[in-house]
């Protein structure tokens, strides 16, 4: 017995060495990053990390990114991306030591991670221990993962200031809590500072050839200005950042019987408040339009989810709603009792051709579907027989007289939300024959232009440039309130 007692201490002894060695090993890992931003809130992560990530290249910085979100991904600084391997595909927030180790390997100026932990106790391990950030990002609070974050928008608020870096900077675009987080971030010694959306123009909104949000925009710009970068050059390196995979877009389909279907997948927006911003911004742009569908799943464990959905139709004032999942009546019975006619229970149990077939149906010749609610279930069949379907492209507007001058609203050539693909997903055939045709660039005349066309290597290597890190305004400098006059 006494043998096995110092066997059990002995090997207590070196895992006891071993973690000291390991946090020593992590800190001097963080040690060679001397600008580490850690992205936290409820929706908007990933984009955010990306626009962070994509400015700050955009000025210069040798920039290292991980994204948490649709699909976790380790981006390294010339934008290219891999994903993050998970032993079992389950998520850990131990995985993000070995993030800061690789990124360390790089020599970076800054590093943008997304928060991955939900619980309030992980949310601050993840801050104090593993990525101890100088600039903390605070996007917006939302109701979600209310059984681990707390019942109210305030309890949600401060549990999410958990990851507020002492004595740095906290960035945020909440408006409706902001006092709370104020006085989370006072006891935290943490600057809180303002990004206000409405300093974002639309005309700086268009430059995206995907969909986000002025709030997100306007997080990102703050960042890049507390590291020095300038706006013009921010939203140059944001425009050229790709996106993530799981960003809003809007596909066109066509249905049988000759039916022009625009889809909208909102499945990322899970709860009412940025699945009502999501829907009313693409109504707003056009990119879908009324007569308006919603598709509605369901999951047995979101019953709550299931009944918020049901509950913003009156909002969204749709012809149709189809409930899927189950169980559906957890959001057929939140629809309020004079829009509940609307709505068609296609079932839980059905296959997806059935119940794809009878979803077309109640569709007219054209039209705009949207999907709320969970993805997983029969909102992952949804998707895959809607990728099923031919694309259609839309028809051009009439060409103007030359002596008509065109008009300052007319529709792009472009589309005003392109599609983009994850490279790391399994494709449908259909979706590979939509996109086995790229655009065709003009290619450069000229004899500045002999190299064009060439393979990589034959251009000589360009040294990256050497930079100082760049100075930080002091933070009472930057503080804004909500609602104040700049």
């Amino acid at each position: 017995m006494l043998f096995l007692y110092c066997v059990l201490l002995f090997c207590c002894l070196v895992m006891l060495v071993a973690g000291i060695i390991e946090q020593r090993r992590h800190y001097a890992n963080l040690a060679q990053i001397p600008n580490r931003v850690l992205v936290n809130g409820i929706r908007g992560k990933s984009s955010i990390t990306r626009l962070c990530a994509g400015a700050l290249r955009g000025g210069g910085l040798l920039t290292v990114a991980k994204t948490t979100g649709t699909a976790a991904r380790f981006i390294h600084p010339d934008a290219t991306e891999e994903p993050v391997y998970r032993k079992f595909g389950i998520a850990n927030v131990v995985e993000q030591i070995g993030i800061v180790r690789r990124a360390a390997a790089y020599r970076p100026h800054a590093l943008v991670m997304e928060c991955m932990a939900v619980m309030p106790a992980l949310q601050e391990i993840n801050q104090s221990k593993l990525i101890q950030s100088t600039i903390g990002v605070l996007c917006n609070v939302r109701e979600d993962h209310v059984a681990e974050m707390g019942p109210t928008l305030d309890d949600i608020a401060r549990s999410l200031s958990r990851s507020m870096p002492h004595g740095g900077i906290c960035v945020t675009a909440e408006k409706e809590r902001f006092h709370v987080l104020q006085e989370e971030a006072d006891a935290r010694d943490c600057t809180l500072i303002y990004a206000d959306p409405d300093t974002v123009s639309d005309e700086e909104l268009r430059g995206f050839s995907w969909f986000t949000f002025k709030e997100n925009v306007a997080i990102a710009l703050t960042v890049a200005d507390l590291l020095g970068v300038d706006r013009e050059t921010a939203l140059q390196g944001m425009y050229d950042a790709p996106p993530d995979p799981g960003v809003l877009s809007v596909e066109r389909y066509l249905a049988p019987g000759d039916k022009r279907l625009r889809f909208a997948n909102v499945f990322a927006a899970n709860d009412p408040e940025s699945t009502l911003m999501n829907i009313n911004q693409l109504l707003d742009l056009g990119a879908i339009s009324r007569p308006l569908n919603v598709v509605i799943n369901c999951r047995p464990d979101r019953v709550e989810r299931n009944g918020q959905m049901g509950q913003i139709i009156p909002d969204l004032m749709p012809d149709k709603v189809f409930v899927i999942g189950h169980p559906a009546k957890s959001a057929i019975d939140a629809i309020p009792a004079e829009r509940r006619s609307r709505a068609v229970d296609l079932g839980g149990e059905r296959n997806g051709e059935e119940f794809m077939n009878e979803l077309l149906s109640h569709l007219p010749g054209s039209s705009s579907l949207v999907a709320i609610g969970n993805i997983h279930g029969q909102g992952e069949i949804l998707l895959e027989h809607l990728a099923e379907l031919p694309g259609f492209e839309e028809e051009p507007e009439a060409t103007p007289r030359a002596d008509e001058p065109a008009e300052p609203w007319a529709t792009p050539a472009q589309p005003l939300y392109a599609t983009h693909i994850d490279p790391y997903a399994d494709l449908t055939p259909a979706q590979e024959a939509r996109i086995a045709q790229p655009y065709a660039m003009p290619t450069p005349q000229g004899p500045e232009f002999e190299s064009y066309g060439q393979p990589y290597d034959h251009y000589p290597p360009q040294p990256w440039p050497e930079q100082a890190y760049p100075h930080v305004p002091h933070p009472n400098e930057l503080w804004q309130s909500p609602g104040e006059t700049r």
